[in-house]
């Protein structure tokens, strides 16, 4: 029997890539948050993490631990849901980022759909500077959406990761012309990102392509247009990192609350970060 609290703090681990942050999330010390590690290592018999002092990886026996840790609490949470007899109802307007539209997200979606039939959700997919606007002036219950950037720590962290930048296989980008972007429109995080560090670093660079759709930009990157940033664990089929361009560092995505959460809105938040590692998952529907 492995025990649901050591699981959950072993997913919280996987999904931040922090012990410190992991600590933070569940709000217990970072000591506690290596104690349970230990014991789950330990009732495996297998590492499931590889540490150093700069970073936090899983191993193999990590990623398979995964699977089954995420389906022993859906079971264990399901149960609990049951004998609480307590139905959800009501509306709950969920806005998710433009980044998870080819991931699994739906998934997600899917489950708290099953065990909550009569919640209303009604989800908006935009870009997060927008989501955070709309959630700012009370047009949203809840947000999935990236970080404003350092300094920022608005919301629970649901998973960390870098930016990258991509494009079609065998693109070069000529250090001697104006690198071409690929980009959202403004708000786009990402697209400040990528303008404010090709800035500071000197690089010139000039617009291919903009549109406010995830699908537009996978085109116009296929295509060969430009190069576009983007989080390096959801980088689309047919695109590959390119080379030669200034670090964006990192990305931060985090869950973010109304002014008033409902119990809805509580339950759908446990249900994405109970599930977190599968966002960083592309989908193959």
């Amino acid at each position: 029997m492995y025990d649901p609290v050591q699981l959950r703090t072993f997913l919280t681990v996987a999904q931040t890539l922090s012990f410190t942050q992991a600590a933070r999330r569940l709000g217990v010390g970072q000591s506690t948050v290596s104690q349970h590690v230990r014991r789950l290592e330990e009732a495996t018999g297998r590492p499931l993490f590889v540490r150093d002092t700069h970073s936090v990886d899983l191993t193999e026996d990590g990623e398979a631990l995964l699977g089954f840790a995420r389906t022993i609490l859906e079971a264990n949470e399901r149960a609990a849901a049951f004998f609480a007899g307590t139905r959800l109802r009501g509306r709950l307007r969920f806005g998710a980022s433009e980044d998870f539209v080819l991931t699994r997200l739906p998934e997600i979606l899917e489950g708290f759909r099953h065990e909550h039939p009569e919640v209303d959700l009604e989800l908006s997919v935009e870009l997060s500077g927008t989501l955070h606007e709309r959630l700012d002036a009370g047009r949203l219950d809840l947000v999935l959406a990236k970080r404003r950037g350092p300094g920022d720590e608005r919301g629970r962290l649901v998973w960390r990761d870098r930016m990258v930048w991509i494009g079609a296989e065998g693109l070069r980008v000529d250090p001697e012309r104006p690198v071409p972007l690929i980009v959202f429109p403004p708000p786009g995080i990402t697209r400040a990102r990528a303008l404010e560090v090709l800035e500071r670093e000197g690089r010139s660079w000039r617009i291919a392509c903009t549109s406010g759709s995830l699908n537009g930009l996978i085109a116009a990157a296929r295509a060969g247009l430009g190069v576009m940033a983007h989080t390096r664990g959801l980088i689309p089929p047919g695109l590959v990192r390119i080379s030669g361009l200034p670090e964006l560092g990192p990305v931060e995505f985090a869950l973010l609350r109304g002014a008033r959460p409902s119990a809805a809105a509580e339950a759908l938040a446990t249900a994405i970060l109970s599930g977190a590692d599968r966002l960083s998952r592309t989908s193959t529907a």
